[in-house]
């Protein structure tokens, strides 16, 4: 299909026009084949609420889009009506909730939404696991300690292909261990964790943290990491835990944050965050909204639920 834009006309358009008038993002004329500002503005609602590049162009992701069947979308409904079921259904403090396919870290106080930032989550080889935590410290200036898993995989083979790794990637050896070195990177600029990590302890070894990819954040889709999962926003957040805390302003929080020594402050009050999977959920606008089902979640439990017979 030849590139629309506004001001074009084609056939095309009055289909487009149909679908987005059943989906309720178009409210025009859907006879006329006529590319209008209307519709290019329904076209953008659209896409923002499929995560989708914001520009108002029919492109091929968009049309991808369009074209999933309603029965498809009934079944990712049902899906995610199920999970939501696995949430408190109320809180009356504060508390954060990442939505892996959403790319999205929420932070709320009871019913209301404070604000949002966008996030790094893991690849769909190392995928970041759907739990419940809550945030006991904040790290400044952090250490990484790297995963034996990355050690093997990734660390090992740069030893072997340059001696001087270790030292180029600011690292060092603290010991060895199942016949593996320890292996941590220092605190400072080159860290992976960034200038700031948020821990709540775990069994899946999954924080919020900083990074130096700042440049990530600018894709659309977010799944990069190892399982832990980057923030935008990592100043904002320490400020926002911390805030209570007369020990700490935004003055020391930054220069804690630089000061290449990690340094634990520790929360008051511990802060629950929600790692959840949602690929279908309706934003404060009351508008649904879809994700693509990155880590292929979607399907197994819309048989079950389908079936009626499945334990889940």
């Amino acid at each position: 299909m030849p590139r629309l834009k506004p001001g074009d006309s084609a056939p095309v358009v009055t289909l487009i026009k149909a679908r987005l008038y059943k989906l309720e993002d178009y409210h025009g004329d859907t006879l006329n084949n006529h590319y209008d500002t209307i519709l290019q503005n329904a076209v953008k609602q659209f896409q923002f609420r499929h995560g989708l590049p914001v520009n108002g162009l029919p492109d091929k992701a968009t049309l991808a889009e369009l074209n999933i069947p309603l029965k498809s979308r009934i079944s990712q409904i049902l899906v995610n009506m199920e999970r939501s079921r696995w949430l408190p259904v109320t809180l009356s403090s504060v508390y954060l909730a990442v939505n892996i396919p959403e790319f999205k870290l929420h932070v709320y106080h009871a019913d209301s939404l404070l604000w949002s930032c966008s996030a790094v989550v893991g690849q769909t080889m190392h995928q970041t696991t759907v739990f419940y935590g809550e945030i006991k410290y904040v790290v400044f200036s952090p250490y990484w300690n790297i995963p034996p898993s990355i050690v093997r995989n990734e660390i090992l083979p740069g030893i072997k292909n340059d001696p001087n790794y270790i030292a180029k990637h600011d690292m060092e050896i603290t010991g060895y261990l199942d016949g593996l070195p320890v292996v941590r990177q220092k605190p400072g600029p080159m860290n992976s964790l960034g200038l700031v990590k948020f821990m709540f302890p775990n069994s899946y070894n999954i924080y919020l943290h900083d990074t130096p990819s700042k440049s990530l954040f600018g894709e659309t889709s977010r799944a990069f990491s190892h399982g832990c999962i980057r923030i935008a926003e990592p100043v904002r957040l320490a400020n926002f835990l911390l805030k209570e805390d007369k020990e700490w302003n935004p003055e020391k929080i930054a220069a804690a944050m630089h000061a290449g020594k990690e340094r634990y402050a520790t929360l008051a009050q511990k802060v629950p965050v929600f790692i959840a999977y949602f690929t279908a959920f309706t934003d404060r606008d009351n508008r649904l909204n879809f994700r693509k089902d990155i880590y292929n979640l979607d399907g197994e439990l819309a048989a079950l639920i389908l079936s009626g017979n499945g334990v889940y």
